[in-house]
């Protein structure tokens, strides 16, 4: 079976890193996502996702974000439930984060962070069908090459992507 979810857009807040009582880190969010068919008025309409991450991948993700933010996600869809204060069942659908990728610089990224509005040019075209993400795959695909990443500033791949023996420890079960 293939549960299997990617997703590119922007964070609709700042992260917040909460601890588990065994002091596990967990950080959780949505992401707007932007449709790509236009409604009746020729406009874009966007999804609100949730996701939650788990382990020094959610403190990573948690320090090099901010609202804003254009991120990839890659993760599965989950289904949880919990029994709120009045007595009823929550049903909550999210996308567990197994590996993310930031997809703007890290100058745009402290910009945000400290509130100015900055020019973000590079990278924001998200109210446009096709922004410079898929410019950029298509450029790359072009010539001849696959899965390049943008330009990511300061940021090592171990702390962009995590570490494959990190996800083990991060599991919730």
């Amino acid at each position: 079976m293939i549960n299997n979810v990617v997703l590119t857009g922007r964070l609709t807040k700042d992260m917040e890193v909460k601890y588990t009582n065994s002091g596990k880190a967990v950080a959780s969010s949505s992401v707007a996502v932007q449709r790509q068919y236009s409604n009746a008025n020729g406009e874009h309409e966007s999804d609100f996702i949730n996701f939650v991450i788990w382990g020094k991948s959610a403190e990573n993700m948690a320090n090099m974000t901010a609202k804003g933010s254009m991120i990839g996600l890659e993760g599965s869809m989950q289904t949880r439930s919990y029994e709120n204060n009045q007595g009823q069942k929550v049903y909550v659908t999210e996308v567990n984060v197994r590996n993310f990728s930031l997809l703007e610089s890290k100058e745009q990224t402290e910009q945000r962070k400290q509130g100015g509005q900055g020019n973000f040019s590079q990278g924001n075209n998200f109210n446009q069908p096709h922004g410079n993400f898929n410019q950029q795959q298509a450029q790359s695909q072009q010539q001849g090459g696959f899965n390049q990443q943008p330009q990511q500033g300061a940021y090592s791949p171990k702390q962009m992507f995590g570490t494959p023996e990190n996800f083990e420890s991060q599991l919730p079960f």
